[in-house]
């Protein structure tokens, strides 16, 4: 017997092997089982929860922060670890310019906030602002750290510039509404809080803050009557 036609079973087995991984991940053909951008969007609705997670383990490899609105519907997702890893990851692709020398500053001002050292933390964001200001996470940020230092009113304002660039924002929503219900301004603090929690339903302490927020409304109410 012909040594080739010998080794043909084994050929077909390793050709259905292929053709069954491939089945199972789209990206095994691209070369060690990653995938690549496109795939790794199509991945986000497979019915697997397993395959949602590498989709968006995946997509923060190769996204930027533009891409954090495809993974916005699995904040609602059936699955608890979804959810969980679809909340960490709207966070890091937020912090994701898709400018090299914009992230390594967007690093540095994070060390400065870890640190507590404000000022620096303020000029860092600042400067980022300056030379990209449609990156939304650098006025978030920026807003946190005035918010940290008591410049209400300048990280209300910040929190406006993220909205005007991310409305989906849910952490600049949540922000400026805590800081609108300190200022007696419920009303607008509902409206963005029930914005945040369309984004993201399972929004911690969402539902409390809601609900004292309309008490605040309706209290404010019977004292103008």
């Amino acid at each position: 017997m012909p040594r080739f036609l010998s080794r043909t079973p084994l050929l077909i087995y390793r050709l259905a092997l292929f053709l069954v991984l491939c089945a199972i991940n789209p990206g095994y053909a691209a070369g060690e089982g990653k995938l690549n951008h496109q795939q790794a969007r199509k991945a986000l609705s497979h019915a697997e929860p397993q395959q949602r997670i590498n989709g968006m383990n995946q997509l923060l490899k190769l996204g930027t922060a533009k891409d954090a609105s495809l993974v916005y519907a699995l904040l609602d997702d059936a699955e608890p670890s979804v959810r969980q890893v679809a909340l960490g990851t709207v966070w890091q692709l937020w912090g994701k310019s898709g400018n090299a020398a914009i992230d390594k500053l967007y690093q540095k001002g994070l060390d400065h906030m870890q640190d507590g050292d404000i000022p620096k933390a303020i000029q860092v964001f600042s400067t980022i602002i300056a030379k990209r200001p449609e990156f939304a996470e650098g006025w978030n940020k920026r807003a946190t750290v005035y918010y940290m230092s008591g410049e209400y009113e300048l990280s209300m304002n910040d929190c406006q510039e993220v909205l005007k660039r991310l409305p989906q924002h849910f952490g600049a929503l949540v922000g400026y509404a805590q800081m609108l219900a300190e200022r007696s301004q419920p009303e607008r603090a509902l409206e963005l809080m029930e914005q945040a929690s369309k984004v993201n339903p399972y929004l911690a302490n969402a539902e409390l803050m809601m609900a004292a927020l309309r008490i605040q409304i309706e209290t404010k109410r019977k004292n103008t009557i």
